[in-house]
């Protein structure tokens, strides 16, 4: 089965964003409804996965400051990569943006899937709705360009 990934808006893929969260943090998590939907999500740039049929199975948003959350996966797509699929594409997104660094509140039991994938702890332990968290940071350097030389930073604007 392939698994389809597109960056996109909250207005365009609301209905699928909320089915994936609402199963992932509201039903097996139990997060708070006002935790959750804190309101940030028409600000913010989505990623949402699809199975073959078009029927949405994980999300992630990335908030304007870099900030990357809300990355759920419905529990059967578990253990395929796709955690992976879609926080790469949050980060190349943030790159595209001109953002330097993405950060996170990582869960304490991801913790080692976000070291994999180059973030790093910053700070102590915390609690989140409910449940324990730690700050880690990525810092986004430009791809070294084919000769070894480094590439100079792109940097795109949003206009609101």
């Amino acid at each position: 089965m392939n698994l389809h990934t597109k960056i996109t808006s909250f207005e365009a893929s609301e209905r699928d964003i909320r089915s994936v969260r609402d199963a992932v943090f509201g039903a097996e998590q139990q997060v708070p409804r006002e935790l959750d939907w804190d309101g940030l999500d028409p600000d913010c740039v989505h990623v949402v996965a699809t199975d073959d049929g078009g029927r949405p199975i994980g999300t992630g948003r990335l908030q304007p400051d870099g900030r990357i959350g809300r990355l759920a996966i419905l529990k059967p797509w578990r253990g395929q990569g796709l955690g992976t699929r879609l926080l790469e594409a949050l980060v190349e997104s943030a790159r595209q943006r001109g953002l330097e660094k993405v950060y996170l509140h990582a869960q304490l039991q991801a913790v080692s899937f976000y070291e994999q994938r180059g973030f790093e702890k910053d700070g102590a332990a915390f609690m989140e709705a409910g449940i324990r968290h730690i700050n880690m940071t990525r810092n986004l350097q430009p791809p070294p360009a084919r000769d070894g030389a480094p590439r100079a930073a792109r940097v795109v604007r949003l206009k609101r």
